[in-house]
């Protein structure tokens, strides 16, 4: 199959320092970027396959791919902060409303829950803040890794917390895996 036909996705793996991810766009843009391994990952494919009403995948290189990993491949070596892909969130309209704050949050900076659901306007919101968080498909690029408690501990991370850790580890400059 290949990703022009009708109800199918495209699905390709990207190799980065953290791991290999999986990547699935639409007509409209990238909607999963995952570290493979992750516990729900299946889930994801399936929802976004039911989103779009998909029957299946196709594993194409276009010039989506490449430019995802280009950009990826900057954003690991210091050369990125901002991505400029073309992306179709898949979610609910308050998961979206979350994810689109997460990507305002600048490039080496964090937040926490509760600031997060102080920008969305409703600061008694917090867990339903962290779970659309749980819930984002796109890894790095809508950066829920950005996301730390109140007091500061690293909390929640589909990627695990040691990638969350090395990402942050990244975006200010400290990092030594790469």
């Amino acid at each position: 199959m290949r990703p022009s036909e009708k109800n199918c996705l495209n699905r390709v793996g990207v190799e980065t320092p953290l791991g290999r991810m999986t990547a699935v766009f639409s007509p409209q843009g990238l909607c999963l970027l995952e570290f493979d391994g992750q516990q729900h990952l299946d889930r994801e494919l399936k929802a976004v396959c039911l989103h779009h009403h998909a029957y299946g995948f196709a594993t194409e290189e276009t010039d989506e791919t490449q430019n995802l990993r280009r950009q990826l491949g900057e954003y690991f070596v210091g050369q990125r902060q901002k991505f400029d892909l073309p992306l179709d969130l898949v979610g609910t309209s308050f998961q979206k409303q979350v994810w689109h704050i997460l990507q305002t949050i600048p490039y080496g900076e964090t937040r926490s829950y509760k600031q997060q659901s102080e920008t969305l306007g409703n600061p008694k919101a917090i867990r339903a803040v962290a779970a659309a968080n749980g819930a984002n498909k796109i890894s790095i690029i809508v950066p829920c890794h950005r996301i730390i408690g109140s007091n500061g501990s690293l909390t929640g991370y589909a990627g695990g917390l040691p990638r969350k850790q090395a990402l942050l580890a990244l975006e200010s400059g400290n990092a030594s895996l790469f």
